[in-house]
């Protein structure tokens, strides 16, 4: 395969009101570092607006870029996989289609790739501009207490924005997880990662597409999929809740043979209220894995496929892509209906 030096990777959704400013900044930084040589996938997420037909038109006046239109909303790190799966290039920027993460620094990372013989250059964040105080509280609480509890050190403050050599890119996608936490992944990999650190802008336009509900469902899958720690606090809180039971017991036997009677029945509801909530809380842990077992036992492909427009030069391997299943060659695209057709924390 005769690769581009350089793809430029941005999951969408519901971002039309964004996709000139991104082609025309990404465009020209991508021309700035290496010339003609790049290529940009833009992955369409199910959007409900105007994005596909966006993209189409974009990708129809470009050479350089290729829309992929998945078969529905597969949620932002699935769509990344997408895009990071039937990309080319020898090097790899990942990016989000809100512009809070300039496209321009592209140069400065691939300075500090080389100059540091790195791998991969993650961008750390010095600053979020145009976010609640709610959102960056918890963003930093998030990141602190999943340094605390994962097996593998994933650096503070970082989002996916990121740029990644092929080997490395080729190292995260042999890991078929479905729960994927992407930035958990690629710190797991290893060889050698620098950090990069930037100012982060206000979105360009458009609001985010993470409430609070999907920012506890990404902690949820970052927590269960990097780390074993609640299924040991579940043992250790089995263990301390034993040696309390014995304690009582022992109490309620020295109780009977004095003749004292247990005073009011508060403190037994009591009991019984918190050994209830701890008990359900374990096995909603508990729950949580064997859920994650449970798909992961279905062995589904990852993303669905169904438009591409636009010079595709990578193969689906995670995924399933239906030009390519049913013999359409790299680049066409299928004639199906068009439809309506970001980044946590």
């Amino acid at each position: 395969m005769n690769r581009p030096r350089l793809s430029i990777v941005v999951p969408c959704y519901n971002e039309a009101a964004c996709l000139d400013a991104l082609h025309a900044r990404i465009t020209g930084a991508a021309r700035g570092a290496v010339g003609d040589d790049y290529e940009i996938i833009l992955v369409n997420d199910g959007s409900k607006d105007a994005s596909w037909p966006a993209m189409q038109r974009l990708a129809a006046a470009d050479p350089h870029l290729v829309a992929i239109n998945l078969s529905r909303n597969h949620g932002h790190q699935l769509a990344l996989t997408a895009g990071l799966d039937l990309c080319a290039g020898e090097e790899i920027l990942i990016l989000d289609a809100d512009l809070q993460d300039p496209p321009e620094l592209l140069a400065d990372m691939r300075a500090t790739m080389r100059e540091q013989d790195a791998d991969v250059v993650y961008a750390v964040r010095r600053k979020r501009q145009g976010e609640t105080f709610f959102k960056k509280l918890t963003a930093a609480a998030f990141y602190r207490v999943l340094d605390r509890v994962t097996d593998t050190p994933i650096p503070l403050d970082t989002g996916d924005f990121r740029l990644m050599t092929r080997r490395a890119l080729d190292a995260l996608l042999s890991l078929p997880e479905q729960a994927r936490f992407i930035r958990g992944m690629v710190a797991w990999i290893g060889f050698r990662q620098v950090p990069f650190t930037y100012d982060r802008a206000e979105r360009h336009a458009g609001e985010t597409k993470y409430p609070l509900s999907k920012m506890i469902r990404f902690a949820l899958d970052a927590v269960t999929g990097f780390s074993t720690a609640p299924l040991r606090f579940a043992s250790h809180v089995g263990l301390w809740l034993t040696g309390l039971s014995l304690l009582l017991i022992l109490y309620i036997v020295f109780g009977w043979f004095t003749g004292s009677a247990v005073a009011g029945w508060t403190s037994t509801m009591l009991v019984v209220v918190v050994l209830g909530a701890v008990q359900m809380f374990v096995l909603g842990m508990i729950g949580e894995y064997l859920g994650r077992l449970y798909v992961e036992s279905k062995r589904r492909p990852l993303y669905l496929v169904a438009d591409v427009a636009g010079p595709v030069q990578g193969r689906s391997t995670l995924g399933y892509h239906a030009g390519q299943s049913h013999g359409f060659a790299p680049g066409t695209v299928a004639q199906t209906d068009n439809g309506d057709g970001e980044n946590p924390a």
